[in-house]
């Protein structure tokens, strides 16, 4: 078994080197870049033959320039109990989250599209924990809604696929694609409590 570049010898090094690179195609693919190992190498200031131990080709590179978005929740601590105030905070977040990295999960959702592409970590379902954090209250509440569907439909209206019709096939500013992905949200919630 080959032992991955980046686990031997100077491992501290290695880390600054391969987040150098990370750093530097993200800042290449927020310019509107789709870079290659080359142009990154270039961009950080490291050899091409040193990049490409970190990363043998373009899509290895661009899969580890996803966001790095760790929050298992975007609620502050002291978050309403209202379902609807608290999905009103979630999508604000989020919207500003996707808006924010726009250019990066533009390039993750292309590589995710690709025939027989290994998901990437845009598909890990994250933003569905986010919206099931803010539905949490509903299973009190109104224990006929189905919190788990509810958010899985929440989150098919939103995030970057719902970004990218709305500015690029609607025609919308993205301050407007903001707008109608936050009131997508939110009639979804109440259509789902006005039935149950």
């Amino acid at each position: 078994m080959q032992v991955p570049y980046e686990s031997t010898g100077r491992q501290r090094q290695k880390g600054r080197t391969r987040e150098a690179l990370v750093a530097a195609a993200r800042a290449l693919l927020a310019r509107g870049v789709s870079p290659g190992v080359e142009e990154v190498a270039e961009e950080a200031g490291i050899s091409r033959t040193t990049a490409y131990r970190y990363f043998p080709n373009q899509r290895a590179l661009l899969l580890a320039a996803h966001p790095q978005i760790q929050e298992r929740t975007l609620l502050p601590e002291d978050a309403p109990q209202d379902p609807v105030a608290r999905l009103d905070i979630v999508m604000h977040e989020f919207v500003r989250i996707t808006l924010d990295w726009e250019p990066q999960l533009r390039t993750q959702l292309r590589l995710s599209l690709e025939p027989g592409a290994e998901q990437p970590v845009l598909r890990q379902g994250r933003a569905i924990g986010w919206i099931k954090d803010a539905l949490e209250p509903l299973r009190a509440t109104h224990p006929a809604v189905d919190v788990d569907r509810l958010a899985l439909a929440i989150r098919s209206a939103t995030g970057i696929e719902s970004l990218i019709w709305l500015t690029d096939i609607g025609g919308l500013s993205r301050e407007e694609a903001a707008n109608v992905v936050k009131s997508s949200a939110r009639a979804l919630l109440q259509a789902a409590i006005l039935c149950s």
